[in-house]
């Protein structure tokens, strides 16, 4: 299907596009990587009269680190971030970028986008709660910083104001003994994950986990995370008991939606698998272990 009729706009400044979105209101919409955008259009879920392209904007693909404080541009692509030294520094950054559907969305697909989709299936947002990452926003009534935990309001849904743009993504890097660890399932790359979780950890005296991140992903209308399963865990030394139990317990804030990537119960299952295997991923790393993280297909 192809997308209903539309004006193109480009924009060569933050203000610039800023403006357009202000001056043409509800009709226009944002395009960064269109990974998601021009699906909805093709689909005709969404159909905006105006883009206005924010890809000639300099200076929003940047990636950097600042002392102990990680920033990412909101046109950084997701391969442009698995690739980068924050993902050398990060291997949990490298497990969710380079995992996002194949070749060809991952150059393109942009973090921004991601996040202000509001889609629950996208991965960046799961990632990202595990780091308590904050988001520069910049709109017509100035800049301001949102946590990505307040970000989503509801399905495809954010707190956004009209045309007011995500930035930037600002996250401290984690402290010494730390380890984190991503990991979706998936029927196929291309395919938004059937269920992920993300686990950031940091470790004191062996295995008692001082302090932790647990989220997952395509587990219901919006990121899930449970400070009762973290609670398990922090101060606590790691065993396959208490693991269990965290896994149960943010499993059992979930509300995964049956659809054609499988029911309820089986998603559950999923879960639980994924977070175990997150937390021992996590745990090795902690331990100085070099492992490659990847996506599991059917």
């Amino acid at each position: 299907m192809y997308p209903a009729p539309f004006h193109y706009h480009r924009a060569d400044s933050l203000q610039g596009a800023i403006s357009l979105l202000s001056e043409l209101g509800d009709s226009a919409r944002a395009l960064a990587g269109g990974q998601t955008l021009i699906v909805w259009m093709k689909l005709r879920f969404d159909e905006p009269q105006h883009l206005v392209d924010l890809g000639r904007i300099p200076d929003l693909s940047r990636i950097s680190q600042e002392g102990d404080e990680v920033r990412i541009g909101a046109l950084a692509t997701h391969a442009e971030i698995a690739g980068s030294a924050v993902a050398d520094l990060l291997p949990i950054v490298r497990d969710c970028g380079s995992g996002i559907a194949d070749a060809q969305v991952r150059s393109r697909g942009t973090i921004g986008g991601a996040l202000g989709s509001a889609d629950p299936s996208c991965d960046w947002p799961t990632l990202l709660h595990t780091l308590d990452a904050e988001l520069t926003c910049t709109g017509p009534e100035g800049t301001r910083t949102i946590p990505v935990s307040e970000l989503v309001e509801d399905i495809y849904t954010t707190i956004l104001k009209p045309a007011e743009l995500i930035t930037e993504i600002r996250f401290r890097r984690p402290p010494a003994n730390s380890g984190g660890s991503y990991t979706a399932f998936k029927r196929c790359a291309p395919a938004y994950p059937t269920a992920s979780a993300g686990v950031q950890l940091t470790l004191e005296d062996g295995d008692v986990c001082s302090d932790i991140r647990i989220a997952l992903g395509s587990a219901g209308l919006k990121t899930v995370t449970s400070e009762e399963a973290e609670n398990i865990l922090r101060g606590h030394a790691l065993t396959e008991a208490s693991i269990d139990k965290a896994a149960e317990a943010i499993v059992a804030a979930a509300e995964p939606v049956p659809d054609q990537r499988g029911s309820e119960d089986f998603k559950r299952a999923v879960l639980r698998t994924l977070v175990k295997r997150a937390v021992d991923i996590a745990v090795r790393r902690c331990h100085g272990e070099t492992i490659r993280g990847h996506h599991e297909y059917v």
